[in-house]
């Protein structure tokens, strides 16, 4: 199976992740109160990009953008990862992503930004849409993990954005990718459908 961004990152980070993951199992820390620690920290961050401090905010984005990946670090060292824990991570990763991409809505629509504001709506729909497709192939018993724009690539994006004080060029680039690769992923589902079809036709004859 083909490593997607957060494969690769995972990998590359691997030395510093277990090390701090072990630490918070030791202090008693469960990988489900580190996920909501991650969201609470969204959620700070978004409270400065609401108040119009960009850049803080941005600063808070990227320092909470290690917490994605200890949860899961830490289930895995505990022996305790489960179809529960990946739902709360995957539930709380999207309420990361809208409550960041809500509070940009917000900024823009106070200092009357209104094409910035259709355009951060455009980018949360996509990046709704790039999971809900993959969510929705794997009930189908197909893979939609590829893609241009997953969810670390739309992270780095909006937190340097925010960083360097360019939120309307990170929504920009969330907006046109994120549904490019939600349209990726449909392509990559309907490929796999129409492959299942012809091997059971072949089957048949």
């Amino acid at each position: 199976m083909k490593k997607t961004f957060t494969d690769i990152l995972r990998l590359a980070f691997k030395w510093f992740l277990e090390p701090v993951a072990g630490f918070l199992n030791r202090i008693g820390l469960t990988p489900n109160s580190v996920t909501l620690i991650g969201v609470a920290g969204n959620v700070l961050a978004a409270y400065f990009i609401a108040r119009g401090q960009i850049m803080v905010g941005g600063i808070v984005v990227l320092i909470v953008w290690p917490i994605d990946a200890l949860d899961g670090t830490m289930a895995r060292l505990r022996g305790e990862a489960s179809d529960w824990g990946a739902f709360v991570d995957s539930v709380s990763d999207r309420y990361s992503e809208l409550i960041i991409l809500g509070a940009l809505l917000y900024y823009f629509s106070i200092n009357n930004q209104h094409v910035a504001e259709v355009v951060t709506f455009i980018a949360a729909a996509g990046s709704i849409l790039v999971s809900y497709v993959k969510a929705r192939a794997e009930a189908q018993s197909f893979s939609a993990r590829e893609g241009l724009l997953t969810r670390a690539e739309r992270y780095f994006v909006l937190g340097l954005s925010l960083l360097f004080n360019i939120p309307v060029i990170g929504v920009w680039i969330i907006a046109v990718l994120a549904n490019f690769t939600a349209l990726q992923r449909i392509w990559f589902v309907r490929t796999q459908a129409h492959d299942k079809m012809r091997n059971q036709v072949n089957k048949g004859e």
